[in-house]
């Protein structure tokens, strides 16, 4: 399986912060945004990455982030000249794709729980059809909104319902199989003049072909594209690790776990981090100073 990050978009709603960077590049507490949906793919299992965002904003991902190797994984870059819809990472996408199935997440997106590995690796794991993730929401007006029948069954999604039928909003984690390029060809611009991924998602569901997993207690999801919702994010984080003593999204640590760098790789990444809080922890990592390091 192949995997996206869309971290497109202007921004705006966080200006000035983002006048000069991508809102994907800003800090949530202690590591750069797009650590987050990163570590989500490399968690299911997924290597092979592409990062879609804006021609001026691409080169700074590439310099932060390099080819991966460094962490286990080949990442490759594309333009999105204009942000015309999440279902447009798709068609971007096509040649990367190819044959695979493949999995978007947003990268304004945070995922965090207990379990959360064992979920998304199952997801990515479905040969036929496709996995999204609905989450309970006190404002689901602004998403995508999934209805379930009597035996919480999905039975219809709709994009920013001015009466939703449930609480559950589709998040910004979507696995899909080969089909996918195939039907965001078919995607009709909405009113607004974008290609919803809502519409990609009713394809599947009227295929007969869509699950929705949801996430329960114990897990949060973070969308940070607020001003607001980047400082709480940040706060979570913090919260969460300074409970814990353990940092979270660490992508080197999730590559040694998963075999995909080695120790002295490792330990290049701890010196690479100096004596930060971050290289720290991956230094203490590779002196197997902790047991079950990240979720399983």
């Amino acid at each position: 399986m192949k995997g996206i990050i869309l971290a497109g978009g202007s921004g705006t709603r966080l200006y000035p912060l983002t006048t000069v960077t991508s809102k994907q590049l800003l800090p949530v507490y202690d590591k750069p945004m797009i650590f987050y949906p990163l570590s989500a793919l490399m968690m299911a299992g997924i290597r092979d990455i592409l990062i879609i965002s804006t021609p001026k904003d691409l080169p700074n991902f590439e310099r932060l982030l390099g080819d991966g190797s460094r962490y286990g994984i080949s990442l490759q870059y594309k333009v999105q000249p204009s942000p015309d819809g999440l279902a447009q990472a798709f068609l971007l996408g096509e040649d990367f794709i190819g044959d695979d199935a493949c999995a978007l997440v947003l990268g304004d997106n945070i995922f965090y729980g207990n379990g959360l590995g064992r979920q998304l690796r199952k997801a990515a794991a479905l040969e036929h059809g496709a996995t999204v993730f609905g989450y309970y929401v006190d404002d689901p007006e602004r998403y995508g909104v999934v209805e379930f029948d009597e035996k919480r069954k999905a039975v219809s999604i709709v994009e920013k319902p001015e009466h939703p039928a449930s609480n559950y909003a589709v998040t910004g984690l979507y696995f899909y199989d080969n089909r996918v390029v195939d039907f965001a060809k078919q995607v009709k611009p909405s009113p607004r003049g974008e290609l919803e991924i809502t519409d990609l998602n009713r394809m599947y569901l009227d295929d007969g072909s869509l699950h929705v997993q949801t996430l329960g207690r114990g897990y949060a999801w973070l969308d940070t594209g607020t001003m607001d919702s980047l400082f709480e994010a940040g706060e979570f984080v913090r919260t969460v690790e300074h409970a814990q003593g353990l940092p979270i999204s660490v992508i080197e640590e999730i590559a040694y776990e998963n075999h995909w760098i080695d120790r002295d790789q490792l330990l290049a990444a701890a010196e690479r981090y100096g004596k930060s809080p971050y290289g720290k922890h991956l230094l203490d990592v590779a002196e197997h100073r902790f047991l079950n390091t990240i979720d399983d």
